[in-house]
């Protein structure tokens, strides 16, 4: 294993370094997106749960990426990035191996969604593990000097990859069922094994002192609760659009998934040195507004032409909150904790996914479905609140 270098890298070559890395979070999220679009229908109108159920499933993933984001951060600082992605990619190849079950027992659908459950919770493992390494693996490469655009990069292949993955999820299922989904992910997860072998290890040398994930965690949570008040309208469209759509009887309710994709990635590249110039906080605040914005059209839209136009604005106003913020809270701890930084911030974006289900569940179950992005929209509109409470405290302390 070697230390974290940057000797060479020129600035040409700085971008390909970074995809290089980073294509990592593309397989992870790539194999997580092929059911995204999928699942909430089987388990609705396949097996024949409620929509609570369904949310509560779809959830449980997140609650392992949870609880494995610490610990991804910590292998990450004292082993090296490597061994985290190699353990993710493992867990991406055991969950499309449980899928295939999942597929063989439609027929007995509390078996089938005892089994879909343990899915879920191994699909968070891999997440969980995936999440702050192939960035961080890229920042020992590249230098600090680059995080801001590691993280961007990094989004741009996540989601990226989650507006590749739920068309085609979708298209292997209406021709294969949830079974050719299995087998596409047990390919990817081989071929992420392989790739990852083959990649020079590489551990941070920092010789500054490490504090707690306690510490760590308490020191990026302001930012952390902000990003997970805004992710909650990514939630509410990821997880509920396929079913908001079958509700007003719209059809390709996939596309909604894909502009919002779409306005993120090209809000990333486009804007993305927005963060260096203007400031993280700044920036967060100017996106999480146009989030709103996005957020509420789409509650209000009356046809599904509307509807894909405030996907696309919440989309946009989406791309840099994460990095925005990131950028920020990575800068209050020592380099020997950006591992464990990344991790724990990453887990308030896992919290609001985990949320999202049995929120937004409920408030459909409770209220109607029709009333789900009005809901969303008061979750990130609070965000706003919140991301400009932060500004107004750091501007009061930078004058005392």
């Amino acid at each position: 294993m070697q230390a974290a270098t940057n000797e060479s890298i020129t600035p040409k070559s700085t971008g390909l370094t970074i995809v290089g890395f980073v294509a990592f979070t593309f397989i992870g999220y790539f194999t997580i997106g092929l059911s995204l679009g999928v699942l909430p229908v089987f388990i609705h109108q396949r097996l024949g749960y409620s929509t609570i159920i369904t949310g509560i499933v779809i959830s449980l993933q997140y609650v392992t990426t949870f609880l494995f984001r610490g610990y991804g951060g910590n292998i990450v600082d004292k082993k090296g990035p490597k061994r985290a992605v190699v353990l993710s990619m493992a867990g991406f190849m055991l969950s499309g191996v449980l899928m295939l079950l999942v597929y063989s027992l439609k027929s007995s659908p509390a078996i089938s969604l005892g089994v879909l459950m343990l899915t879920r919770l191994v699909t968070g493992y891999g997440e969980g593990l995936i999440g702050a390494s192939p960035v961080n693996w890229a920042i020992l490469k590249v230098g600090d000097t680059h995080t801001g655009k590691a993280i961007s990069y990094n989004g741009v292949a996540s989601f990226g990859a989650l507006a590749t993955g739920a068309p085609v999820g979708i298209i292997i299922n209406n021709s294969y069922g949830i079974g050719g989904i299995a087998i596409l992910i047990i390919a990817i997860g081989i071929f992420g094994l392989l790739y990852a072998k083959n990649k020079v290890a590489l551990k941070q040398n920092s010789k500054a002192p490490r504090e707690s994930f306690g510490k760590v965690l308490k020191t990026v949570t302001p930012y952390g609760i902000c990003l997970t008040l805004s992710g909650l309208g990514f939630g509410s469209i990821s997880t509920f659009i396929t079913l908001y759509y079958a509700y007003f009887n719209w059809q390709n309710a996939v596309l909604c998934l894909s502009v919002f994709s779409t306005l993120f990635i090209t809000g990333r590249v486009i804007f993305a040195r927005a963060i260096d110039t203007i400031g993280g906080i700044r920036v967060s605040m100017c996106c999480i507004a146009l989030e709103t914005v996005g957020m509420l059209v789409l509650w209000l839209a009356a046809s599904p032409h509307i509807a894909l136009v405030g996907a696309g604005i919440a989309g946009l106003g989406f791309s840099l909150v994460f990095p925005a913020l990131g950028v920020e809270a990575v800068k209050l701890v020592p380099g020997s904790n950006k591992g464990a930084a990344l991790g724990s911030y990453g887990l308030f974006l896992d919290l609001s996914l985990a949320l999202t289900g049995p929120m937004v569940g409920g408030v459909a179950s409770h209220f109607g479905m029709q009333y789900i992005f009005l809901f969303s929209t008061i979750m990130v509109f609070t965000g706003f609140l919140l991301a400009f409470a932060i500004y107004t405290q750091r501007k009061k302390m930078v004058l005392a």
